[in-house]
């Protein structure tokens, strides 16, 4: 686990915060297979997480979240989570849902990098970069036995995915001035992205920001400025 010091002390920060909770264990993010809006759901050990995240966050923050300000992806692996923490209510929201991957949806990067006939890399080539020739419908196994249908088409930009995590931003900051604290529970590439766009950064500077399943990341402000407090908790 990957732990970064508070960057001031209690009495100094800001006291409206924003938390990142990130879903637990997929099959899918054991395997490395691109998950964005196919719906799968927790592994045994994705539950478990999320019930250890929520006794961190129980210690983390002992006054807790007004259920009206608990936010979670439209996607099951989230909203699951959400609820094995111990936030039973909360709002769903469009914008915390994760990137839609398109022809890369439910490969690897070494599946997709084979199919594309070159070495392709999320961050830097985008799923525009990826020919309709990968569009299509398929079923795919999980180690559960389930199945679980994949469909590939354009996907969304990281433009495209920044501007909604930029829309959402907008929301979250006037919160925060109001002293709320707010849980985002979502996936990992919109929450690193939600990130950039709290700290003005380029979207792709997400790549620089590891979040593993079921850690949590809290984003405040510091005299005046965005800041991350802490992060993979």
């Amino acid at each position: 686990m990957t732990v970064s010091q508070p960057i001031a002390s209690e009495g100094a920060r800001s006291k409206g915060r924003v938390v990142l909770l990130r879903h637990g264990q997929t099959a899918w993010s054991l395997s490395g297979q691109h998950t964005g809006k196919t719906d799968i759901p927790l592994t045994g050990e994705g539950r478990d997480q999320a019930r250890k995240a929520g006794e961190r966050l129980r210690q983390a923050f002992p006054d807790g979240f007004e259920p009206e300000y608990v936010y979670a992806s439209p996607l099951k692996r989230a909203q699951d989570t959400a609820r094995l923490a111990g936030f039973d209510r909360m709002t769903i929201c469009d914008d915390l849902a994760e990137w839609d991957y398109g022809r890369a949806e439910g490969r690897t990067r070494q599946e997709v990098s084979r199919l594309a006939g070159r070495e392709w890399n999320l961050w830097r080539d985008g799923t525009q970069a990826l020919g309709s020739d990968m569009d299509g419908t398929w079923q795919d196994t999980l180690p559960s036995g389930e199945h679980v249908t994949v469909r590939n088409g354009p996907g969304e930009t990281l433009n495209q995915v920044a501007l909604r995590a930029g829309r959402l931003v907008a929301r979250l900051e006037p919160l925060v001035d109001q002293g709320r604290q707010v849980l985002l529970v979502a996936h990992a590439h919109i929450l690193r992205i939600l990130t950039t766009q709290w700290l003005s950064l380029q979207a792709d500077d997400a790549c620089k920001f590891r979040l593993d399943t079921a850690h949590y990341s809290v984003l405040s402000q510091y005299k005046g400025n965005n800041v991350i407090e802490t992060w993979n908790c």
